[in-house]
């Protein structure tokens, strides 16, 4: 599952893959909008309960979401905060692992650009995996690209059970079992 956070815009986008040569599909994906709710608890709530009716509907084995950044206006980033850790509340509710990118991780596993734009990320993403949306909310192909992202990484053979590896002969010293 993967989730781009906001108080005004969330995207959502689950992802499968039932084997790992195979492209993802996408199952679902959408945006929650709360621009026209002024009280931010209640949008706080509202993603909180989406993100679990996400959860119970599709049963995701991993949250991907979008790990904060500083930006010049320290207030959108403690709302930014706020929205992605209760994202991330929900997911520990249901006992799905968590695992933050920065945006320009996102960027550069899409389009292999950390500057890549929303709507560069948007074009790109089809040619990799199946996306049946139509929508023209970039917050939605976020949340697609940030799944995504998580996909290639955990299909990495640099990434493994946890064993961040920085070159071949890395992880070969890492995973001995691998060669077997």
């Amino acid at each position: 599952m993967g989730i781009d956070p906001g108080t005004n815009f969330m995207g959502y986008a689950i992802i499968k893959v039932n084997n790992k040569k195979q492209k993802p599909e996408l199952l679902i994906s959408g945006v929650l909008d709360m621009d026209q709710i002024s009280d931010p608890y209640i949008k706080l709530q509202r993603i909180f309960k989406r993100t679990l009716q996400v959860i119970d509907s599709y049963q995701p084995d991993e949250l991907a979401i979008e790990a904060q950044f500083y930006g010049k206006n320290v207030q959108s980033m403690l709302k930014l905060g706020r929205a992605q850790g209760v994202a991330i509340a929900a997911a520990l509710q249901r006992d799905i692992p968590i695992f933050e990118y920065a945006p320009r991780k996102v960027k550069m596993s899409v389009t292999g650009s950390g500057t890549a734009s929303k709507e560069q990320i948007a074009l790109l993403l089809g040619k990799f995996m199946t996306i049946t949306t139509t929508s023209s909310m970039l917050d939605e192909t976020d949340a697609i690209a940030i799944a995504y992202c998580h996909y290639l990484q955990s299909t990495s053979p640099f990434i493994n059970k946890g064993k961040t590896c920085n070159s071949w002969s890395d992880f070969i010293k890492k995973n001995p079992d691998k060669l077997k």
